[in-house]
């Protein structure tokens, strides 16, 4: 389950075009597992890492297993094979390899709706009488939920059964679209699938993995619960802070504890394709079906890459990886493997810094890819005769967190246009190149560095009664010019507006130190825009200074949740009494121009908290 608040604050702050040229990529893979130990120790160190866990696997057996590091700083206890790291999301697959368990046996059916099977499982779709939600939504995540909210992350579910977790959490899962048709990710989806597996079989959910998979598998120490002993401690990005153990409100999402040798041999029962020692677990088709995505739009369109059951494409270096990765507060995941080359990896390791994440597994790929064959890269094809309809502005339409999607809606806006066989996307955060590939789809184009991949990943949506869409990385929904050019003018007038006011500022409080420059008459109409900037620049820097334990500080009441909360109305009562000042102004001592600046401003600031009170931002509970 990765830390998700991260995901959250990324979408406060708008992504900026690197200024400089992208600088030579110098790596070279590891020859040999010594070689590759030396440059994850490296790592290790310049990251302030404690420990990894790391298994590379071949379909007959483990090439490498172990553990490099230290498991738990204070006491100085080094991280072995057998010590237990939090694989946070990657244990989503568990939910979808009992529910095909369940199918197999004729006790269900992925097309199956949701409320025939756990009626007693709260929901809100508007669109259930034609669209209900179906077992597939809930392991594809294409539910159309919100992802968990804060309250229901910060929950100390320790003893918690699933139906009550469930029961805590209702009020996330309302479908914000008809299901089925596009894929935003949702914690909750596999909590309620596991749920299913317990009505159906009268088993905790735990038990039935154990018998059916941890077993059968060979993860012979795997736990969805604290361990008694052999855990590895989590940790801030410093490497020495430890983070308590985080007892997930909804254990099948993310909560299994695993070592090295457990998660090696699971890996190779994927390679193997449901397989172990002779022994068939699942069919291998259940497997196939983990890996295809069936429920979007894009996928009824034909495109192949996505998100299937707890399982999803993903690309790097011209190869094509199945899998899936995951993370809690102080620990990051990456389960990988090439079914075609018969090799797969995981790692993990005990603190959520991304830097060593991204590097490690940059090196264990180059690693098990460094004697492959890239699968050949698709020749290229004429764009479609109906990309020229497809062109103009899109916006994001499949947020996954619902707080953050007022951001998503300004910071995505994106323009498309085509020629000379590529889809090219142009966003704030920068631009994206797409080689047609015949028929609607279209395989991503990377920098000069990069290798071409090798497989479409973005596809022109067959039109219907919604709008036009299109699938790149997530569903676009094109809206028309002059609503796009007239956010744009909108947003870049209120920020423009809203950075003028403390610049302003610095001037007229320097000057009212000057007594033949003070003007009283003025004072509120430039006291409350600045009271009002000052309260939204204090939510922001309140979210960016809980970061590193945000769960905590804003899924419960503390005095961090309160201060945005409190800064919300700050700004909605600073921004409306601006416009009463500039209302209420008259009489000698007022300048023309500073009435008009402050009637800007006062716009400026009735368009910001009208924006805001519509996504529901004025007046935010994180904590509720």
């Amino acid at each position: 389950m990765r830390s998700r608040i991260a995901a959250v604050l990324c979408l406060l702050s708008v992504s900026l075009v690197a200024l400089a040229a992208p600088k030579k990529d110098d790596f070279k893979p590891a020859q040999s597992i010594p070689e590759l130990r030396q440059q994850i120790e490296k790592i290790l160190k310049d990251t302030h890492t404690p420990a990894v866990s790391v298994a590379i696997v071949h379909k007959d057996g483990p090439e490498w297993v172990d553990a490099i590091g230290t498991a738990d700083v204070s006491a100085n206890r080094p991280a072995a094979p057998d010590t237990l790291f939090r694989i946070g999301s990657t244990s989503k697959a568990f939910a979808s390899l009992s529910i095909l368990k369940l199918a197999d046996e004729g006790k269900l059916s992925l097309d199956d709706p949701v409320h025939k099977l756990v009626p007693d499982v709260e929901f809100q779709n508007r669109w259930e009488s034609t669209d209900p939600v179906r077992v597939v939504n809930l392991l594809e995540h294409t539910t159309g939920w919100d992802d968990m909210h804060l309250r229901e992350y910060a929950k100390d579910a320790n003893g918690m059964d699933l139906r009550t977790a469930l029961a805590y959490g209702k009020a996330s899962r309302v479908s914000r679209w008809r299901p089925g048709t596009r894929m935003a990710y949702c914690n909750t989806g596999p909590a309620v699938a596991a749920y299913i597996v317990e009505k159906i079989t009268g088993q905790r959910f735990e038990d039935y993995v154990q018998q059916n998979f941890f077993t059968p598998i060979c993860m012979k120490t795997a736990t969805y619960f604290l361990p008694t002993a052999n855990a590895v401690t989590l940790y801030h990005g410093d490497g020495k802070t430890p983070y308590s153990y985080w007892h997930i409100m909804y254990r099948p999402a993310g909560s299994i504890n695993a070592s090295a040798r457990d998660m090696a041999a699971y890996v190779q029962f994927y390679l193997n394709r449901g397989q172990v020692s002779g022994v068939q677990v699942i069919p291998a088709a259940d497997v196939d079906r983990m890996e295809s995505p069936v429920s979007t739009w894009a996928a009824k369109d034909g495109l192949k890459a996505g998100y299937g059951l707890s399982n999803y494409w993903n690309f790097q270096d011209g190869f094509i990886y199945h899998g899936h990765n995951g993370g809690v507060e102080g620990g990051l995941t990456e389960m990988g493997y090439m079914p075609d080359y018969g090799v797969g990896y995981f790692y993990s390791i005990n603190t959520g810094n991304g830097d060593a994440f991204g590097k490690i597994s940059k090196a264990m790929r180059g690693y098990i890819t460094r004697n492959l064959q890239k699968p050949a890269v698709p020749p290229a094809a004429p764009l479609p005769q109906m990309a020229a309809s497809y062109a103009g502005w899109y916006l994001p339409d499949s947020p996954r967190v619902e707080m953050t999607h007022f951001i998503e809606r300004l910071a995505g806006l994106s323009r498309v246009s085509f020629a000379d066989g590529k889809m090219h996307l142009a966003a704030i955060g920068g631009s994206s190149n797409f080689a047609a590939m015949g028929g609607r789809f279209f395989r991503y184009l990377p920098d000069a560095q990069g290798s071409p991949e090798p497989a479409a990943s973005a596809a022109l949506l067959t039109p219907n009664e919604e709008g036009t869409f299109l699938y790149a990385g997530g569903t676009l929904k094109r809206i028309p010019t002059w609503i796009a050019l007239g956010r744009i003018t909108l947003t870049a007038f209120v920020v423009l507006a809203i950075v003028s006011v403390p610049l302003y500022a610095i001037f007229w409080i320097i000057g009212g130190f000057i007594p033949r420059r003070r003007r009283p008459a003025e004072r509120a109409m430039r006291l409350y825009p600045l009271l009002a900037v000052a309260s939204l620049a204090s939510f922001v820097a309140t979210f960016i200074l809980s970061s590193s334990d945000a769960i905590e500080r804003l899924g419960n009441l503390t005095g961090w949740s309160m201060g945005l909360f409190l800064c919300t109305l700050l700004f909605a009562v600073a921004s409306l009494l601006s416009i009463w000042a500039v209302i209420a102004a008259h009489g000698e001592g007022i300048r023309r121009w500073v009435r008009w600046y402050s009637g800007i401003i006062s716009i400026a600031l009735l368009i910001a908290l009208v924006y805001l009170a519509w996504w529901g931002i004025i007046g935010l509970r994180t904590w509720a």
